[in-house]
C-alpha cells in the first residue's frame, strides 16, 4: 500500500463534478478526465468505498459532502470514488436524497488501476477497500486511513487531520478542528 511520504502515481480517472445529477446540465459535461495535475495548488482528500448502491457507503459519502465547505475553505478538494462507472455515480446521485447534487467530486476508477496502484484493491472482490488518501498540494501523500469492507469511517476526523497537517506543527492527540497549538510543558520533547 502506498504510505506516508510517496508520491501519488499518474492516474486517469473519469471525474464527475459536484452538483451535477445529470451527463448534462445547462450544456455543460457532468464528466471531466482527472489526473494527478487536476486541482494545482490544493490539497485533495481521496477517498474509495467498495461499491454504489450499497448501505454504509452513502452514509460516508454524505458525511464527507457535509463537511465540504470546511474542506474548501482548507484549499483542499474531496474526491471520492470506487471501481463503478461514472454512469453509475450520477444514477445514485438521482436515487439517493442524501447523494442529491453531491457537492464534493465523484471519481470512476474503471477497472480499480488507481486502487491497485495505491495498494488498496481487494483483488478477491474486485472493490477498493474503505481508504483515505490526504495528499498535499505537492501530491505526496500525507495521511493514509484503511479499514476493511464492512467498517465505515469517520470523516469529521479526516477533516481534523487535514486541519492538523496544515499547521505544520506538533498536534497533540485529539487536537480539535481549528485548535492553536499547545505550549510545550518543560521536559516534553517536541
Amino acid at each position: 500500500m502506498l504510505g506516508v511520504g510517496a508520491k501519488l502515481p499518474e492516474f486517469k480517472l473519469v471525474g464527475v463534478k459536484p452538483g451535477f445529477n445529470n451527463h448534462e446540465e445547462n450544456g455543460v459535461s457532468a464528466f471531466e478526465p482527472l489526473t494527478q495535475d487536476s486541482f494545482e495548488g490544493k490539497w485533495k482528500v481521496i477517498f474509495f468505498y467498495p461499491k454504489d448502491f450499497t448501505f454504509v457507503c452513502p452514509t460516508e459519502i454524505a458525511e464527507f459532502a457535509k463537511l465540504a465547505r470546511e474542506f474548501e475553505d482548507r484549499d483542499t478538494v474531496v474526491l471520492g470514488g470506487s471501481t463503478d462507472n461514472e454512469f453509475v455515480k450520477l444514477a445514485w446521485r438521482r436515487d439517493h436524497a442524501d447523494l442529491d447534487k453531491l457537492p464534493i467530486w465523484s471519481f470512476a476508477d474503471n477497472g480499480g488501476k488507481f486502487a491497485r496502484d495505491l495498494g488498496v484493491l481487494n483483488e478477491d472482490e474486485g472493490v477498493a477497500l474503505r481508504a483515505t488518501f490526504v495528499v498535499d498540494p505537492h501530491n505526496v501523500v500525507q495521511h493514509v486511513y484503511v479499514t476493511n469492507l464492512n467498517v465505515g469511517r469517520a470523516p469529521a476526523d479526516t477533516l481534523r487531520v487535514v486541519d492538523a497537517l496544515q499547521t505544520d506543527e506538533l498536534c497533540a492527540c485529539n487536537r480539535p478542528v481549528g485548535a492553536k497549538r499547545s505550549p510545550r510543558k518543560d521536559g516534553e520533547p517536541s
